[in-house]
């Protein structure tokens, strides 16, 4: 099992960036690939970062390559 393997135990946790800034939290995973709902506040920069244009949704997914890491408590961010 990989450092980045999400799972259905990772809905409900916290996003955070390579600052511990929360972006987000994990509302479901599907297929390996947790989508996020992100905190209203984030930024477009961040979400430029992430690779999130505009969707029409209110969650966006997660790219394996954007996890730094996942705890019990939170997946942390890089980019």
């Amino acid at each position: 099992m990989s450092a980045t393997e999400i799972t259905d135990d990772d809905e409900g946790k916290k996003v955070v960036d390579e600052n511990g800034d929360q972006v987000g939290i994990v509302s479901d995973v599907e297929h390996g690939t947790a989508y996020v709902d992100p905190d209203p506040g984030l930024t477009e920069k961040v979400k430029s970062k992430l690779g999130w244009g505009d969707r029409d949704e209110d969650t966006y997914p997660l790219q394996e390559e954007t996890i730094a890491s996942v705890t019990d408590d939170e997946i942390r961010l890089q980019y």
